[in-house]
């Protein structure tokens, strides 16, 4: 009999929800065959049976929630597990677990898929297992994964508890190697005193990478009254709140805003949208004009498409515009990947696919990472200003405000316009204010003079 468990579907995601059972108790499964629905905060996941053989019992209900390494059901095997599956407590997923930053419902952020490894003994020696996430917070911030108490299930050492342990003060300085437990059945000599003539190490220098802001204290809050409601919060909801917080408390944020004249776009987009319409199958909306203006500002000012990494800056070569969508439970951040690269006609289906990925819940982890920039589409709920929040690790983010009727100035003479507000947002360890400002003016530009 083998358990399968619940898998990590991202490096911060420490529960999933059963969405669905695509097979019921008694019926066989393949290796390797779906075998369940699993939902995040932002996305859903169809599970593969690790092993072949008979669904004996469900141990999860659709729609219940279960911590990250919980059994979701057990299955009476037909054949030998795959070598390497087997994990305390029950069977791994075949599935690649997925290093990502944490992703807000502003969106998002970057990450690489890896394959799927069973977990590893801790470096201590001491028999403990460790997550790859775990692993690699741990290899990060050069932490002793065996001086942390675990708060996971059975006490294993979770994501969460690493996070604490560095914000505690008691992580290492960057090149100071952790202590080697001693082995079992064995006490740890005393140190010998040094000689006198030694003075100590100078303690190296913290690289920003291993900085982190602290945690401000909460504000007391009244306990709610008879008439008030009490919300709870949701998985997306926290994780936007998380990414939030992350944000503005790492990231020197500044911005600039430049009003566009896009009354030759307005006029070309009202006589031509009826026969976009017939010929592409999707509505020609302003969004995908933006995206085409953003890209072509980056290749003019390649330093924007860049993300902070501690102690370099890394330019991206590849323009992935990530673009924010209003959902139900809050806001999510898809991404086009290589959007220099299509149409006018290709963008607007690309991004109205997403879109409707997005809001109907099918967005897989690849959708959503690897984003480079984001395009912010306030306008459309009437914002005629506003100031976005970066989705690291992205150096920019950029608002496309309401389009309004205006009284403008033409050659000094004062006539009637559509002009539209544009709004950069910068990490200004990344980008000085100067690079950002030609970038935001040749943005207006590509709109003003915008020719399909």
């Amino acid at each position: 009999m083998g358990q399968v468990i619940m898998p990590q579907l991202g490096e911060t995601v420490t529960e999933g929800t059963v969405a669905r059972w695509l097979k019921k108790v008694g019926e066989s499964v393949a290796k390797y065959e779906p075998l369940l629905d699993v939902e995040t905060d932002k996305v859903a996941s169809e599970i593969p049976s690790p092993f072949a053989g008979t669904v004996a019992k469900i141990l999860a209900e659709e729609g219940a929630t279960v911590p990250v390494g919980a059994p979701v059901c057990e299955i009476t095997e037909t054949s030998a597990a795959p070598a390497g599956s087997v994990t305390p407590g029950g069977v791994a997923m075949p599935v690649s677990p997925i290093s990502a930053a944490p992703q807000a419902g502003d969106g998002q952020a970057a990450a690489t898929p890896t394959p799927a490894a069973p977990e590893a003994a801790s470096p201590a020696g001491n028999g403990a297992r460790y997550s790859p996430a775990v692993r690699k917070l741990a290899r990060t911030h050069r932490i002793d994964l065996g001086a942390i108490k675990g708060s996971g299930r059975g006490g294993r050492v979770t994501a969460r508890d690493v996070i604490a342990h560095t914000e505690s003060g008691t992580v290492a300085p960057p090149g100071a190697p952790p202590a080697a437990a001693a082995p079992a059945g064995q006490t740890t000599a005393a140190p010998q005193a040094a000689p006198a003539v030694l003075a100590p190490a100078p303690t190296p220098a913290v690289k920003p990478a291993a900085v982190f802001a602290a945690h401000p204290q909460p504000l007391p809050v009244a306990p709610p009254g008879p008439d008030d409601t009490v919300i709870r919060l949701s998985q997306m909801r926290k994780t936007i709140a998380e990414r939030m917080v992350l944000s503005k408390t790492t990231i020197p944020h500044a911005w600039s805003m430049v009003e566009a004249d896009v009354t030759k776009l307005v006029k070309w987009r009202e006589k031509e949208k009826a026969a976009f319409k017939a010929r592409e199958g999707v509505n020609l909306t302003f969004l995908p004009i933006m995206i085409q203006a953003v890209c072509g500002a980056l290749r003019e000012f390649p330093m924007v498409n860049a993300v902070w990494a501690g102690d370099s800056i890394i330019q991206r070569k590849h323009i992935n515009i990530g673009v924010a969508v209003d959902i139900e439970d809050g806001l999510i951040v898809p991404v086009v990947r290589d959007a220099d690269r299509y149409s006018l006609a290709g963008l607007a289906a690309t991004v109205n696919d997403l879109v409707e990925k997005a809001r109907s819940r099918k967005l897989t982890m690849d959708d959503l990472i690897d984003g480079t920039i984001t395009v912010d589409n306030t306008g459309s709920l009437g914002s005629i200003a506003s100031v976005p929040i970066i989705n690291p690790p992205q150096a920019a983010i950029i608002t496309m405000e309401a389009i309004v009727k205006r009284p403008w100035v033409v050659e000094d003479a004062i006539v009637i316009r559509s002009i539209m507000n544009v709004c950069l947002c910068l990490d200004h360890r990344v980008l000085d204010g100067a690079v950002a400002s030609h970038f935001l003016q040749a943005v207006r530009r590509r709109l003003e003079e915008f020719s399909a």
